[in-house]
Formats: structure tokens, C-alpha cells, sequence
């Protein structure tokens, strides 16, 4: 009895430090697999964020700069008295918003790296040659077909940056490429007070150089971009065979294996699906403002009473401000995996910077105020872009629903364009803002709680069918509305 009693416990024991053996071993290989998945995409952002972020800065930066040009002497050269201004800001959005869902379908059925260097050189050049523009008219035809020309490009790198990362991660993503625009709000001031001083250098004023040396630079690096820019994982060179097929599999596995293929039902789907208009009113209600501030910061600095070049000057901390605060709130967002929250907190501190700036007439309070608004309304446009790209499911439907989500909400801009008329308090604009953002809260509660009950519904039938990822082939058409698939909230 006592030597089986203690083979029995050198058995235990042998068994006990097996178990722990393996668990070491499992947990070592765990680690193995996290480290490398970083490492993987520490790469990717190193090869694709940069590229892609200098090219949406320059698009924000041709974009807005007519806000520059405006206090530059534009408004007085062409005679931009009552709407003008207004008008010539607004035209640019009719046709950008209508190109962007037929803009994602071509950048799906063509290759990137000709989509999207194709329409930043067909941009560039109206942007160059917006330089020689000297009538209302002008002016009006070429905002026209800078709208045309550059509308692709937002919905375009949003949707690309979801083919190579998976819906947890691209939150932190889509805000530093975001960020690029709020950079571009800073460095738009530092180089249009500069470029100021080319006046009538070539017989141009100071606003016309403006355009021309920004359109110039837009067309070179468009002409690189053929070149440097990478198409798809599966193509990238910059990565190993094994790693190639290691950011495959992890897309695919998050993705669930739902299709990737081109088939109009999948367009159908994002079309005649209600969370995508609940997605574009949330997007939309936030980016009124974000458009306001680029188009009008600093006509809205310079009314505090600042000169046009210390306005221009002044224009840059609530960019940069705007710009740290998108990163940061991007990297917890996908730290947490969640979005709804984070939209309505940025939605409701921008809401605060509205108020001050509705209620104080002080220029130090009312230059606080713009800052505050900066650093609230522009993280929630990338973590609102992460969340509809997220929950739209397969490739197809993903690229319509961001493209519909920045088109539609888009339209926004029109409004933005007309609502800062009465200076230099502003309060029909900063009142408008201030509803805006209260639609945002309350459509991004509403979608959250739509999510929580679909996904407790999917829950619960797959549980009662016996549905687990051994059946996902079954479900690879569906979309979103896939039993396996569960929605970010």
C-alpha cells in the first residue's frame, strides 16, 4: 500500500508538472503570436500610414485653402460680397459628394495604385490653375470641378486602410491618416502667410500663388504615388511570404471569411440597410463643424479682432490641439474596441467649445472656445469612420457604406458654407453647430442600442441552433447580417 500510494503521488506529481509544462508553452506561444501580429503591424504602418496621410493633407489643404485666400485679398479682388463666399465654398461639395460611391466601386474594380494617383493629378491640375482664375465666374467653375476631382480620395484611403487591417485596429489608423487634415488646418496658415508675401511676383497676387504652389506639389507627389504606392496584401513586396499570408489569414478570420468578390447585391445591401443613414446622420452632424472650422477659422480669429497675418498665425493651435487629440482618442478607441462612446464624448466637448464661443464676446475666451471645438468634433470623424467601415460586412458593402457615409454626409458642407454670415459674433453659425453635434449624440445612442440588441439576438440564435465558426461558409454572402458576425458598439 505504501509504495503504490507513493508511485501514485510521483504520478500526480509528474502529471501536475506536465500540465504546467504545457500551459507554460501555451502561453509562450500566445505571446510568440501577439509579439509577431505587432510586429507585422508596426510594418505595415511604416510602409502605408505615411504615404497615405501626406496624401489627404494635401487634399484637406486645396481644399480649405480658399479660407486662407479669402484674408488674403481674394474677397476684395473678386468682389466676394455678401453670399459669394459662401457660394463659391459650397458648389465644391454637390459634385464631390456624388463621386465618392461610384469612386470606391472603380478603386475596387481597378488597382489602387492607378485609382487614386488618377484623380489627385486630375485635382492638382485644377487646383494649379485656379492661380489664373480673376472672375467670380472662375472661381465658381473651378471649386466646381475640384469638388469632381478630388471627391474619391477620403472614401478611397478609408476603405483601403480596411483591406489591410482588421476592424479592432483601425480605429488608431484611420485617426492618423484623419490627423492629416488637422494638420493641414495648421500648416495651411504657416505657408498662406508666407505665400502672402509673393504679392505680384509674375504679375499673380498673393491668394493666386497660394493655389498655384499647392496644386504643384499635389501633382508631383500624385506622379510618385504611381510608383510607391501598394496595392494589396496579397501584392505587397514589402512583406515576407509568410507574412503575407499571415495578414490574409487574420483578415479573413476577422471578417469572419464573408465574400470578397465584386457582385451588385453586396452595393444593394449597404444601399437598402437603415444603419447606414443612422451612420451618415451621426457622420454628418459632426462634420458641419469640422468643415465650418477649416472654412472659417479664420475669418472668425481676424473678426475677434485680430489682423488678417496674426490670423492666419492664430489659425494653427486649434489644428494642432485638434490633431492630438484625434490620435490619442484613436489609439483608446481601439484599445477598448469601442466607438459610440467615444464619438458621443468628442461630439459633446466640441459642444462646449460652441457655447463659449456663442456667449463670450472676449477675443481671449471666444480663441478658447475654437480650441475647445478643434479638440472635440475632429477625433470623433475617424472613430465614426472606423465604426461604419467595422460594422459593414464583406469588401463590397464596406466600401459602399464608408463611401455613402463621407458622400452623403458630405452634403453637410453645403451647409457649413452658408451659416457663418452674420459677423462677428457669429451666432447663427455657432448656434447651428451646437444642434448639429446634439444630432450626433443622439443618433450615435440610438445605433448603439440597435447594436447591442442585434447582437443579442445573434447571440441567442446561434446558441439555439448549434451555429459556431465551423458553419461560417454557410453565412459568406450575407454581410453584417451573418449570425457569426457581431457588431462594435
Amino acid at each position: 500500500m505504501g509504495s503504490s500510494s507513493q508511485s501514485l503521488e510521483k504520478a500526480d506529481i509528474g502529471s501536475t508538472h506536465e500540465h504546467a509544462s504545457s500551459d507554460l508553452k501555451a502561453e509562450s506561444l500566445v505571446e510568440t503570436d501577439v509579439a509577431e501580429e505587432r510586429r507585422i503591424f508596426r510594418k505595415l504602418d511604416w510602409h502605408l500610414l505615411p504615404f497615405v496621410s501626406l496624401l489627404y493633407l494635401l487634399s484637406f489643404l486645396d481644399r480649405s485653402n480658399i479660407g486662407n485666400a479669402k484674408i488674403a485679398g481674394m474677397s476684395t479682388d473678386l468682389n466676394l460680397g455678401g453670399l459669394r463666399y459662401n457660394i463659391a465654398a459650397a458648389i465644391f461639395f454637390i459634385p464631390y459628394c456624388f463621386s465618392e460611391v461610384p469612386s470606391n466601386v472603380l478603386l475596387k474594380l481597378m488597382r489602387p495604385s492607378i485609382w487614386i494617383p488618377s484623380i489627385m493629378v486630375a485635382w492638382g491640375i485644377v487646383m494649379t490653375l485656379m492661380c489664373l482664375v480673376n472672375t467670380y465666374k472662375g472661381l465658381l467653375i473651378a471649386r466646381f470641378f475640384l469638388g469632381l476631382a478630388e471627391g474619391g480620395l477620403f472614401p478611397g484611403i478609408t476603405y483601403y486602410i480596411s483591406l489591410w487591417y482588421p476592424r479592432r485596429t483601425q480605429a488608431k489608423r484611420v485617426a492618423i491618416f484623419f490627423s492629416a487634415a488637422t494638420i493641414a488646418g495648421a500648416f495651411g496658415g504657416i505657408l498662406a502667410y508666407g505665400i502672402e508675401h509673393m504679392e505680384g511676383i509674375g504679375g499673380l497676387h498673393g491668394w493666386q500663388w497660394i493655389f498655384c504652389l499647392e496644386g504643384i506639389v499635389t501633382v508631383v507627389v500624385a506622379g510618385l504615388s504611381y510608383i510607391f504606392m501598394h496595392d494589396y496584401p496579397e501584392t505587397a513586396t514589402f512583406l515576407s511570404v509568410s507574412e503575407r499570408q499571415h495578414v490574409i489569414q487574420m483578415l479573413k478570420d476577422d471578417s469572419n471569411n464573408l465574400a470578397t468578390h465584386f457582385d451588385m447585391k453586396f452595393l444593394w445591401q449597404a444601399v437598402f440597410d437603415y444603419k447606414t443613414y443612422l451612420q451618415i446622420t451621426v457622420y454628418m452632424g459632426v462634420l458641419v463643424p469640422v468643415y465650418a472650422v477649416a472654412l472659417f477659422t479664420p475669418s472668425i480669429i481676424k473678426e475677434l479682432g485680430y489682423s488678417s497675418a496674426r490670423a492666419q498665425l492664430l489659425s494653427i493651435p486649434p489644428f494642432v490641439c485638434g490633431c492630438l487629440m484625434t490620435i490619442v482618442v484613436g489609439i483608446y478607441s481601439d484599445k477598448t474596441n469601442i466607438r459610440g462612446p467615444f464619438i458621443m464624448g468628442g461630439a459633446f466637448v466640441s459642444l462646449i467649445g460652441y457655447i463659449v464661443l456663442y456667449t463670450q464676446r472676449a477675443p481671449g475666451a471666444g480663441y478658447a472656445g475654437a480650441i475647445i471645438a478643434c479638440m472635440g468634433v475632429y477625433p470623433t470623424i475617424a472613430v465614426n469612420l472606423a465604426w461604419a467601415g467595422g460594422n459593414a460586412g464583406g469588401d463590397l458593402k464596406r466600401g459602399v457604406v464608408i463611401a455613402m457615409v463621407i458622400g452623403i454626409g458630405n452634403l453637410g458642407g453645403i451647409c457649413s458654407s452658408f451659416i457663418y454670415y452674420d459677423p462677428p459674433l457669429y451666432h447663427h453659425g455657432h448656434g447651428t453647430m451646437m444642434g448639429w453635434l446634439a444630432l450626433t449624440i443622439i443618433a450615435t445612442c440610438v445605433l448603439m442600442w440597435r447594436y447591442h440588441v442585434i447582437n443579442k439576438q445573434k447571440e441567442e440564435l446561434c446558441a439555439r441552433d448549434g451555429i459556431d465558426l465551423s458553419r461560417k461558409d454557410e453565412f459568406r454572402e450575407m454581410g453584417d447580417a451573418s449570425p457569426l458576425f457581431r457588431y462594435v458598439i
